[in-house]
């Protein structure tokens, strides 16, 4: 192990700072390090590998796929796109697909195809289009991203910053309603914010925000990157409050944690607004990305990880509440964000003790660590995280 930890020191850019665990292998919800370890996975790839590691579905899919055509670029059609934005439209009851490979390229498109409905549509000066954001947010790394943040590593020394962005406060509808004007083409907003410890909103916002939208002609943006396909139990997290927003941006779980896919979705007459040449990119909508995520549709269609998560989810609450040691938590699905005392330590402390006792997880902000496990996990898995997360947190006390 100690080997692989060297190079990645020497060699790679030290823009992450992983656990010193060295994972070789993994099946379903668990994973095995190059000693030979077996560890729960509950981080799942931020969610990218809500099925599972090496889903049998999703490996024969891609396999097939690549003895087949794998790349082919958007100069010419192929079989698989056309079927999946079909049937990821009708998943998501929406009219459009745009594809695209990572879930920042996909906020980056629902941004630019905003702007151009609010300028050849709602009329919108030009140059004066504005879109409100909120406090807390996570939608990627890109330098206009994180012209919007106000995570201070993310930002710092990346300036100078897009234009173009008001932020208001998550949660509060009142506080996004101030900030429109005439020319405000769009709110984009996390339906619940993950990186920002799985933040849920009061039961009135997101319903508020669509109300305020509608009545102001602004289009509702939701980012559904690490809520949606599954992980609240509904396919979709506005699914909770029966909001059907304008745009969404989906990524992650769509490429069945085999290959990068994402895509926005949503109005026809707003899609549409773009022409030939004005946003693209060479690898998305690609055979492979296509044909895998085609399966990953099949999948929800179905609805059994919904039907799971939704089986599960009392039990992890449950286990959350009558747990020593937790200062608070939010929880969702098979979504949960843990907050110790400080005393206690950091997050990153309760992760290191969390895979002292072969669990997996991530921390975020200060004294809080997320817990998002693969949607096929079992009752004796859950049982088996918080089991080790009990442990954890004596181990720390």
């Amino acid at each position: 192990m100690e080997h692989f930890i060297d190079e990645e020191s020497t060699w790679l850019a030290h823009n992450y700072h992983p656990l010193d665990v060295v994972i070789r292998s993994g099946h379903g919800a668990w994973v095995e390090d190059t000693e030979g370890d077996r560890y729960l996975d509950c981080l799942a790839g931020y969610s990218a590998v809500n099925f599972g590691h090496t889903n049998d579905r999703l490996v024969a899919r891609a396999t097939e796929q690549m003895g087949r055509l794998t790349m082919i670029s958007r100069a010419f059609r192929n079989d698989q796109l056309g079927p999946l934005a079909r049937e990821l439209a009708t998943l998501c009851e929406a009219e459009m697909v745009l594809p695209m490979n990572t879930g920042a390229e996909a906020v980056e498109t629902a941004i630019k195809t905003a702007r151009a409905w609010g300028y050849r549509v709602k009329g919108v000066p030009e140059d004066r289009a504005n879109i409100i954001v909120m406090g807390s947010n996570f939608h990627g790394r890109t330098t206009t991203v994180i012209s919007f943040s106000d995570d201070d590593d993310a930002r710092r020394d990346f300036g100078p910053y897009t234009q173009g962005f008001r932020q208001a406060t998550f949660g509060n509808v009142a506080s996004v309603e101030r900030l429109v004007d005439p020319n405000t083409v769009a709110v984009l907003t996390e339906p619940i914010q993950g990186e920002a410890g799985v933040i849920i909103p009061p039961d009135d916002f997101m319903p508020g925000l669509r109300e305020l939208c509608s009545r102001n002609n602004v289009l509702l943006i939701a980012d559904e990157i690490q809520s949606g396909l599954g992980r609240t139990g509904t396919t979709l997290a506005c699914d909770l409050w029966g909001v059907k927003p304008d745009l969404m941006t989906l990524g992650k779980a769509l490429g069945g944690g085999i290959v990068p896919v994402s895509a926005v979705v949503g109005r026809r007459d707003v899609l549409g607004v773009l022409g030939p040449g004005q946003h693209g990119s060479t690898f998305g909508g690609n055979p492979l990305s296509a044909a895998v995520a085609r399966e990953v549709v099949q999948i929800l269609a179905e609805g059994k990880p919904q039907a799971n998560v939704r089986r599960l989810a009392p039990q992890m609450r449950r286990g959350l509440e009558s747990m020593e040691g937790i200062e608070h938590f939010t929880h969702v699905g098979l979504w949960s964000g843990v907050t110790i005392p400080e005393e206690l330590g950091t997050g990153r402390d309760l992760c290191e003790r969390l895979a002292a006792h072969g669990v997996l997880a991530k921390d975020t902000h200060g004294s809080t660590v997320r817990l998002s496990p693969p949607l096929t996990v079992t009752s004796e898995d859950v049982e088996f995280m918080l089991t080790g997360l009990a442990a954890a947190l004596a181990d720390l006390g």
